[in-house]
């Protein structure tokens, strides 16, 4: 079995698990496809919990869960120094950010200092404490939840910590005929149904396949056009007043870097040796919605980042 069909069974299989909500699972995978961490806005209930559990379960790694809350402190992420009275000494006692897959439950409810405890963490892939620097495992992916509906008694994230997330992914509720599936799959659950052998992805698996995805086909004008996509959020001038009016800042390079690595994996996992426009702007959305910064004249115009990613789409020229 091929490793494109090996991901495509991962794919199918978490679809079982988690209906109704396609993109959420395929976002999950091609994070996990361009070693990138994703933040994940939608109501409570709609399994994101779940998608990242039910991934954890079909891979060779091991899962933690940290429900952030505003009396968290930075220790309890990253572990701390405990004091061994018998032994005289500190012994390192390692925080849960020491696993393979973390979520970071409504990451908007931790004060400041978590907040920036996780970005070290997210961005150098190593954890500080005590002035003793830690490597996480080479496997580490992280996915961050926002509640949309209730904002009092949060901290929302800067834009600094926001640019660490490979992607911003924003669910709806199912439709009635997933959400008769729902009922469906819950009910067997409860009853205890005994559950079909999972297949497990290894870790060398899931390094092949991102390098796999690094060398697909990417021709120049593709490789122009994100460029220009990117370049339209910071000169948006050049395609229209009105665009200008809009975007305040554009994205940086880590969005450029961003779009490159999700196009290629939407290509590979779609089973394609090259990357198309077409790659370029499935992934457009969840790639910039969060890196764009607009400016109050677009919210009171009734624009918001999903409707400036249109236009981009629609004014920036392919090839």
């Amino acid at each position: 079995m091929s490793l494109q069909q090996g991901f495509a069974q991962l794919k199918e299989s978490l679809q079982q698990q988690i209906i109704g909500q396609p993109h959420l699972v395929e976002r999950l995978i091609i994070s996990l496809l361009a070693d990138g961490h994703l933040l994940v806005e939608g109501a409570p209930g709609l399994a994101k919990t779940k998608a990242i559990n039910a991934l954890a379960d079909r891979i060779e790694g091991d899962f933690k869960r940290i429900q952030f809350t505003p009396d968290l402190l930075p220790g309890d992420i990253t572990g701390t120094e405990i004091y061994r009275p018998q032994q005289q000494t500190f012994d390192f006692q390692a925080g849960p950010v020491f696993h393979n897959l973390i979520l970071a439950d409504e990451i908007n409810r931790a004060p400041a200092k978590v907040q920036s405890a996780l970005l070290e963490a997210m961005a150098e892939r190593q954890v500080t404490v005590a002035g003793v620097t830690r490597a996480l495992p080479e496997l580490f992916l992280v996915m961050a939840t926002q509640n949309p509906i209730e904002q009092e008694g949060t901290y929302p994230l800067p834009e600094a910590q926001l640019d660490r997330f490979l992607m911003h992914v924003v669910i709806d509720y199912p439709d009635a005929a997933a959400e008769q599936q729902i009922l469906r799959l819950a009910r067997g659950e409860a009853l205890q149904q005994p559950a079909a052998d999972i297949l497990k992805l290894a870790a060398e698996d899931i390094f092949s396949a991102r390098k796999q995805a690094l060398r697909l086909h990417m021709s120049e004008p593709v490789e122009q056009y994100i460029v220009q996509l990117i370049m339209a959020t910071r000169q948006p001038a050049a395609y229209g007043d009105d665009l200008a009016s809009w975007i305040e800042y554009g994205a940086s390079p880590r969005g450029t870097i961003a779009l490159d690595r999700c196009a290629r994996a939407h290509a590979w996992l779609h089973g394609r040796d090259f990357v198309s426009p077409d790659d370029v702007q499935a992934v457009l959305h969840d790639v910039l919605r969060h890196r764009l910064l607009l400016s109050f004249e677009a919210e009171a115009s009734g624009m918001n980042a999903n409707k400036v990613i249109n236009q981009l789409i629609q004014r920036v020229a392919v090839g």
